[in-house]
């Protein structure tokens, strides 16, 4: 029924001889024609397999039981039809030409073709059927009859053959098959890709004795036998030879073929090549998780030569390092001879280029297939041949940017070059050790980033604690004392303020190399922070810690040459004596820290030695900061008030705001000794902040009562208190959230910005570094005054003053204390006067306490006096008080 059919022959239950349909049609003794025809008719029908009849026009006539089955359509929809419904609709076009041929092959009664064909039933399910046609002659004229078997079962199986041969044989696994004797009897096509053997070549052989080699294990090999031999099915993984003599590493799988007796007929082997994957998630494996565990480089090394070793037995594998001068260093060579690794330890890449074997800067690898007949390396010749070393290969370990880390090299025990298991290898190998050895440097970079200073390359504070612990757990056992000197640089903020942070940074590398210079053998030195550093004496007494401070601070003491600007740095010391002045780190580098301080205020460049005075006091100092803190946070502190007064006519200028604090223990403590305190304490910002709120709001509160007082007159009020000046430290001008506090208090109170002078040291104006200067800018831009506290006492250029943004200078009281005795005295206050006048400034004058003092400042032209002549600072109660007792005098 189709042109593309497979003939085969027709199945016997369907059709009989050729000359069978004829005979069955002629007259018989015993039947009619009819009745023959009927018979053969019905013997159709009954038949098992389907049977299809078409006359001369392809028109079905016949269509029985089977074919019904076959083709899922009942005989109703077939019968009278073209047979072409018939045949799958890929190919109905060609099936009237197929029949027309079947009609020309012959005369005969019967002629029979067959194939095999696609029958495709009426759900669109496809089967195959082996076809058969026969030609009849009879009397309606010829007719075709089709006998068609289900081969549907034998097609899919032949299919499934097909594809099992085609899966096994592509596989890149190898596939062997041996018997109950554990000899060959089939190999796939993997297995002669991957190991080059044919089934020739191992059939009834046992595959081990053929495919071990040198280095192949043999307890794996008795394990293997073992297991063949009880009959069990096993994994494992084993090192195997090609048919050159390659090796390869393979896992092995073994399942035993059981029959339905229970039986082992056969033991199937699956061999899957994994040296790719031994080498990279073994051996990669296993180092990364070294890594990963900090292990030691040395162990991480020695891991990485073992694997290889391992997977590679014919290779000795040697890692080496080299330094920053060039010297090769073994890391890890756990098979090569140890007088060999010390020939070659010390060598220096350059002057030894070849007996290393690195090349040039290419870092090509150097191979030499014979030692023996290599001239460069005739230094080492003996040592090898003794160590049974013949082939030599090498690579040299980079880093990411290409900086000489080390070298690997394998060592191979008969004159050979790699093969390309063992570049594999080295590729391999290369990666884990560079990586190895670069993150060895970053945990030392890092180590030395926590340890050391990155400036000077002194010990920073934690190591400088962590390894003196150390050192007075000895001392302590051994009964030694030890000594801490902590060292200060005098004035080391004046370097970086007049010559720049660069300077003040060379000065302190010179700091640091003239005191390692002046360590003995056991000493120990380390840079806390800043200017400051640390000495460690071990052993050392009091006596001789005082010599060598002494002769610390000579040194320190020479000049240094730093650009174009020479110095002589000094320094002031502290010692404190373990275990005399502490048992533990801290708290000697607490009391020398306190002897340090007590140096520093005795004149600088000086020492001194801790005692238990130095402790007093500063128990009290604590105790007295912590008490200032309290009084700060509970609004215990107070204001008072002193007058600033007009000389030429006795009218009020404005007053200036100074704390004051009264302690229920203490007493009352002067500002010169809680000021100061507070700066040091890190809290003179808040003590700012508090006196700023605290003045604004009286100067609102004292106008509001005017305005009362006055009859709602604000410019009575306003005249009465012009302003209210405020000291401002220079740690708060650093601070530039500063204007915006202002201005929110100025809003706050009601307030102008003219209402609020700010008086600000000669120290704000010299510190371009800290933002002072910009601080000042904006404060200036906000309309309030500002005035220059102390002037004359600091170091303000003149060449400059007349570009800041103040309005006032107040002249130092230590020249007004003078005027009546010192002529000096008088031209210095002349000549700020002077200053005053020729850039339009107000000069207050403090500490007027005489009546002559006032007369001569009044010659000299200051227009603004304050001091106990005219009124001491007092509270703002009895500032009220003595300002109506003055407007009642004017009056009267």
């Amino acid at each position: 029924m189709t042109e593309s059919s497979v003939a085969v022959d027709p199945p016997a239950s369907a059709h009989s001889p050729a000359d069978a349909p004829a005979s069955a049609l002629a007259a018989t003794d015993s039947l009619t024609a009819s009745q023959a025809r009927g018979t053969l008719i019905q013997t159709l029908e009954q038949a098992v397999d389907a049977v299809v009849v078409i006359d001369a026009r392809n028109c079905v006539t016949l269509f029985n039981a089977s074919a019904e089955a076959l083709w899922g359509r009942p005989r109703a929809e077939v019968l009278g039809r073209n047979v072409s419904m018939l045949v799958p609709r890929g190919i109905r076009a060609q099936h009237d030409s197929y029949v027309d041929a079947n009609r020309d092959t012959g005369v005969n009664h019967i002629v029979g073709t067959s194939r095999e064909v696609v029958i495709e039933r009426s759900d669109g399910s496809i089967r195959w059927g082996s076809m058969s046609i026969s030609k009849v002659y009879a009397e309606a004229g010829v007719l075709y009859t089709a006998f068609i078997r289900d081969v549907t079962h034998e097609v899919k199986r032949r299919e499934e053959r097909r594809l099992l041969s085609l899966a096994v044989n592509e596989t890149d696994s190898a596939i062997i098959v041996v018997g109950v004797d554990g000899r060959t009897i089939y190999i796939n096509d993997g297995f002669t890709r991957m190991l080059g053997y044919g089934l020739a070549d191992m059939y009834g052989k046992v595959p081990s004795t053929v495919v071990r080699g040198r280095y192949t294990d043999e307890k794996t090999l008795e394990y293997i036998k073992a297991r063949l031999a009880a009959r069990e099915s096993f994994r494992v993984e084993i090192l195997v030879y090609d048919r050159c003599g390659k090796p390869l590493w393979i896992q092995a799988v073994v399942n035993m073929v059981i029959d339905e007796y229970g039986a082992c007929t056969n033991m199937v082997g699956v061999w899957t090549d994994i040296t790719n994957t031994k080498m990279h998630e073994v051996l990669q494996q296993k180092v990364l998780s070294a890594m990963a565990r900090e292990a030691p480089i040395l162990d991480v090394m020695m891991l990485i030569c073992l694997e290889v070793e391992r997977i590679a037995p014919e290779i000795v594998t040697s890692i080496c390092s080299i330094d920053k001068q060039g010297r090769l260093s073994t890391l890890a060579a756990p098979s090569l001879p140890h007088d060999y690794i010390s020939a070659v330890d010390g060598l220096v890449v350059g002057a030894d280029l070849h007996a290393c074997g690195i090349t040039g800067l290419d870092g090509q690898p150097l191979v030499f297939a014979d030692i023996s007949a290599s001239s460069c390396l005739a230094p080492f010749r003996a040592l090898a041949r003794a160590g049974g070393l013949a082939a030599y290969w090498s690579h040299a370990i980079r880093s990411s940017d290409g900086r000489l880390l080390g070298k690997l090299t394998f060592y191979y025990r008969e004159a050979r070059e790699p093969d390309l298991l063992h570049r594999r290898l080295v590729d391999v190998s290369l990666n884990l050790c560079a990586l190895a050895l670069e993150r060895e440097a970053s945990k030392e970079n890092i180590r030395r980033l926590a340890f050391y200073d990155s400036l000077t390359g002194l010990p920073n504070r934690a190591f400088l604690i962590a390894h003196t612990e150390s050192l007075l757990a000895s001392a302590a056992r051994t009964d030694h004392t030890l000594a801490v000197l902590f060292i200060d640089l005098d004035r080391f903020k004046h370097v970086n303020d007049s010559l720049g942070h660069p300077a003040g940074d060379t000065l302190l590398c010179e700091v640091a190399q003239r005191l390692k210079g002046c360590l003995r053998a056991f000493d120990f030195a380390g840079r806390l922070s800043g200017d400051e550093f640390v000495v460690v004496l071990s052993p050392c007494g009091e006596e001789e810690a005082r010599a060598l401070c002494e002769r610390i601070m000579a040194a320190l003491h020479e000049p240094v040459t730093v650009g174009s600007t020479t110095l002589t740095p000094t320094a002031s010391a502290g010692i404190a004596i373990f275990p005399r002045h502490g048992h533990e780190m801290n708290t000697l580098l607490l009391h020398a820290d306190m002897a340090m301080y007590q140096a520093k205020a005795a004149g600088r460049h000086r020492y001194a030695m801790f005692s238990a005075e130095l402790n007093r006091v500063a128990q009290d100092r604590l105790k007295f900061e912590t008490a200032l803190r309290n009084a700060l946070a509970s609004d215990e502190l107070q204001l008072h008030y002193q007058p600033q007064v007009c000389l030429s006519d006795g009218s009020l200028h404005g007053v200036e705001a100074l704390a004051r604090w009264r302690h229920p223990e203490f007493g009352v403590v002067p500002p010169d000794r809680f000021i100061p305190l507070a700066e040091e304490g890190g809290f003179i910002t808040e003590l700012d902040h508090w006196v700023l709120r605290r003045a604004c709001r009286q100067l609102a509160e004292w106008r509001a009562q005017w305005s009362r007082d006055a009859g709602a007159d604000p410019a009575a009020a306003s005249a009465a208190i012009p302003h209210v000046s405020v000291n401002v430290s220079p740690t708060s001008f650093c601070d530039r959230r500063l204007p915006g506090l202002i201005s929110r208090t100025l809003t706050a109170w009601g307030l102008a910005p003219g209402d609020l002078v700010l008086e600000v040291t000669e120290s704000v104006l010299l510190d371009a570094a800290s933002g002072g200067l910009a601080t000042l800018g904006e404060v200036h831009r906000l309309g309030v005054g500002l005035s220059i506290d102390d002037f004359g006492t600091g170091y303000s250029s003149l060449s400059y003053l007349h570009r800041l943004p103040v309005s006032e200078l107040k002249l130092d009281k230590s020249f007004v204390r003078e005027l009546e005795s010192d002529e000096g005295a008088r031209a210095l206050a002349c000549a700020v006067m002077g200053i005053g006048a020729s850039l339009s400034l107000d000069v207050v004058a403090e500490g007027v306490e005489t009546d002559a003092q006032r007369t001569i400042l009044l010659a000299q032209g200051c227009e603004v006096a304050q001091g106990y002549f005219f009124a001491r600072p007092m509270p703002a109660a009895e500032l009220t008080a003595w300002l109506r007792s003055r407007l009642a005098q004017s009056v009267g």
